[in-house]
């Protein structure tokens, strides 16, 4: 006897047979079937391919701010020219949060010599270096890429020639970039993450389900050239925070968005910021509507894209004005100059530096930024922000802009906005620095302990083998003679005072300034200790692993030593 046909909702079982991989979605559309049956697989315009597993990923990823600026092969295009170049690290797609167009450029991995070290670790492990090391005939070229694994709508970006993807990160490739980038104006719409949710329900998007997705054909130009325009909004906006490597200045402390007010420059940059989502929101609409209408979805998709829904970074005045705080230390430590754009010094060792490359804003002379609760210091890192921002804005409105800094970064009743700017250093400064560079920092914090009798950023890579003498013999042993003279004068102070009040007031701040001095002793034995063993970095070795070899003298020690690799 024949078997009955089954029917959900009025269709037919053999109509699922019409999508890829025949998901039970009884309740998608006549469309939507149709553009399964009809219109070709992703997957045979173009080569979605899944990238490299390291199988050690603490070996041989890093995050690209923590090794040596000169041994990063940026644009290569080649397997060839990479080998050729002697570079040891090259910028790695690893999928990331959810951003559409462009962004998430953070990681490297070890393809120096084509991948010897590599290939060779994945040949001991499984016999056959080609089981966990893949496509290697795509790397280093520009494709579109997106992150496998998601709890967001599906996102798409452009990627660039010059990467080496890995399993998180899979790139699509393609013939002629005129179906990369139309391909990657359907691949943000709407459509896309509809489809994805009968393709994969699970929200894993590797390069099966993608590579199943129906790309109808002769739209024209017009998507191709919107999502040009898409990934040039995208670029901007990625580019304007120092965690980008094409990083160039800090966006509302230069031309156009500068004047003399700090408040109506970083109202400028807000507005920009607010017009560009406005303005992606537009391209993504139009986007979407060309799609939907192509693929005669109109009943079901609307094209318009709330602004929430738009992945470019927010204005907000406290994270903006503690970006800018960022970016004065970075110009402290010679990081950035406000002569020159981009990254002025991020090699190692402090070999190569030039002090003559900061004429504007001079650079610390050793990298070496003491941050404590009171001025001890006349280039302690307080005192210095101010002068950043009497050079960025001028002097005519510096107590103004100081007082609209202060006030951005959450300032108390009662504080100066100095004491607010050095409150925010001494205590949230390093917290934030963290966050920013994802538990693998660029200045390290230097701290004599709890009581914050001494603390100092020091440059990852200007430290060299004498920092820690330097810092020893110009700061710690200093301050041992200043805290004494304080408690020397205060207690003369207390004999002179007229009233018990006073006396006891002035006995408390002696007991507190004697307990940092007794902190403060201890932190210099065990300063001069490593002080004498002399302790070299290899950058190459990352943050996780040169961080641990000066034991507590670090804050924060637990949190960067013992956190994941990703």
């Amino acid at each position: 006897m024949k078997q009955k046909e089954q029917s959900y909702a009025g269709i037919h079982q053999r109509e699922f047979l019409d999508i890829p991989g025949a998901p039970l979605a009884y309740w998608v559309g006549e469309a939507t079937r149709k553009a399964f049956s009809d219109e070709t697989p992703l997957a045979e315009l173009s080569k979605p391919r899944q990238g490299l597993a390291t199988s050690d990923n603490g070996r041989f990823l890093r995050l690209w701010h923590e090794v040596s600026y000169n041994r990063i092969g940026f644009n290569f295009t080649s397997r060839e020219t990479a080998k050729q170049s002697g570079k040891r690290w090259f910028p790695c797609q690893k999928g990331g949060a959810a951003r559409r167009w462009y962004g998430n450029h953070d990681w490297l991995v070890n393809w120096e010599n084509d991948g010897k070290e590599l290939l060779s670790y994945a040949a001991e492990l499984y016999g056959s270096p080609t089981r966990t090391i893949k496509n290697m005939t795509f790397y280093f070229r520009e494709g579109i890429t997106w992150s496998t694994i998601s709890t967001a709508a599906f996102a798409m970006r452009y990627c660039p020639t010059g990467f080496i993807s890995e399993t998180k990160g899979a790139v699509c490739f393609f013939e002629d970039r005129a179906s990369l980038f139309q391909t990657l104006a359907l691949t943000n719409t709407k459509l896309v993450d509809y489809f994805l949710k009968i393709l994969s329900p699970t929200l894993d998007y590797h390069e099966g389900p993608v590579g199943r997705l129906p790309v109808k054909h002769g739209l024209g130009l017009k998507p191709a050239e919107l999502a040009q325009l898409a990934i040039e909004i995208a670029k901007s906006d990625w580019d304007s925070f120092e965690t980008s490597w094409d990083f160039k200045t800090f966006p509302w402390a230069s031309p156009p968005l500068l004047v003399s007010s700090m408040g109506a420059s970083w109202k400028a940059w807000s507005e920009r910021n607010a017009s560009q989502v406005t303005r992606l929101a537009g391209i993504e609409g139009e986007i979407n509507a060309i799609f939907i209408s192509a693929y005669g979805l109109e009943g079901e998709l609307t094209p318009e894209v709330a602004e929430d829904q738009i992945t470019l970074t927010r204005s907000n005045r406290e994270a903006d004005c503690k970006r800018l705080v960022s970016y004065a230390v970075g110009c402290m430590m010679g990081r950035y100059s406000l002569d020159e754009p981009g990254l002025v010094y991020a090699d190692a060792g402090n070999i190569g530096f030039d002090p003559t490359r900061y004429k504007t804003f001079p650079a610390d002379s050793d990298g070496i930024v003491p941050m404590t609760d009171e001025l001890w210091f006349e280039d302690e890192a307080a005192l210095r922000v101010s002068e950043f921002v009497k050079t960025v804005w001028g002097s005519d409105h510096h107590e103004e802009n100081m007082a609209w800094l202060a006030e951005s970064l959450g300032a108390k009743n009662g504080e100066t906005p100095d004491e607010t700017v050095r409150r925010y250093l001494a205590t949230s400064f390093y917290k934030d620095h963290l966050q920013t560079y994802k538990k693998r920092p660029i200045y390290w914090l230097f701290t004599s302990g709890k009581l914050g009798a001494f603390g100092a950023l020091v440059y990852l890579h200007r430290y060299h083998e004498g920092t820690l003498s330097r810092m020893r013999s110009e700061y710690v042993v200093p301050l041992l003679s200043k805290y004494l003279d304080r408690i020397e004068m205060l207690q003369r102070d207390a004999e002179a005072a007229t009233s018990a009040a006073a006396r006891t007031k002035i006995q408390k701040r002696i007991d507190g300034l004697r307990k940092k001095h007794h902190e403060l002793v201890g932190f210099e034995e065990r300063l001069r200790h490593l002080a004498d063993s002399r302790i070299a970095l290899d950058l190459d070795d990352g943050v996780k692993a040169n961080y641990g070899k000066f034991g507590d003298l670090l804050a924060e020690i637990k949190a960067i030593t013992g956190g994941s690799e990703e």
